[in-house]
């Protein structure tokens, strides 16, 4: 068994011209005609709003406007809160009545962020106190560092095997 299915939209639009209107003709086409056309069998409710999208825009939406009426689908005095608030959490968005309670969580954290770096800087300081000692090897990457390390303990090495006299 198959089963094939095709979805349509479909504008026809004529434009007579009024002579004395204050509208110039040059400014509209007399006859306008889009139809477009998807196979429906497997489109998803995302890929049906995408055509529907494509649809408004050539019959002159704006792209803003499109948006707009898509959340007025969601977030409307219609549609109950619980499913708003699932879609805000998909989405990651905050709805007006929240805003309080986020900004207050966000003053918590930021009070327990300032608490942790006053404690940091109590216990460890804020910088090395030698920092002259660490801006000497600032230039050097790590591995110039083994290189001269290797180099210091092998010269290292062969003064204390000469000292002994096995040379």
């Amino acid at each position: 068994m198959t089963y094939e299915a095709e979805v349509q939209f479909k504008f026809d639009a004529t434009y007579t011209h009024t002579y004395g209107s204050f509208l110039d003709a040059d400014d509209y086409i007399p006859e306008e005609h889009y139809k477009i056309t998807a196979p429906a069998a497997d489109l998803n409710a995302k890929q049906y709003f995408k055509l529907f999208e494509k649809f408004m825009l050539c019959v002159g939406m704006t792209p803003e406007s499109i948006r707009s009426a898509a959340m007025s689908l969601v977030f409307n005095d219609y549609t109950n809160e619980e499913e708003q608030r699932k879609v805000c959490k998909e989405y990651e968005l905050t709805m007006d009545e929240d805003l309080e309670k986020k900004y207050q969580d966000f003053k918590e954290r930021d009070a327990q962020w300032e608490k942790l770096n006053a404690h940091y800087e109590n216990n460890f300081g804020s910088e090395p106190k030698d920092w002259g000692r660490f801006q000497h090897f600032a230039k050097y990457t790590d591995d110039d560092l083994k290189k001269m390390r290797t180099m210091y303990d092998t010269l290292y090495s062969e003064d204390v095997d000469s000292a002994d006299g096995v040379a």
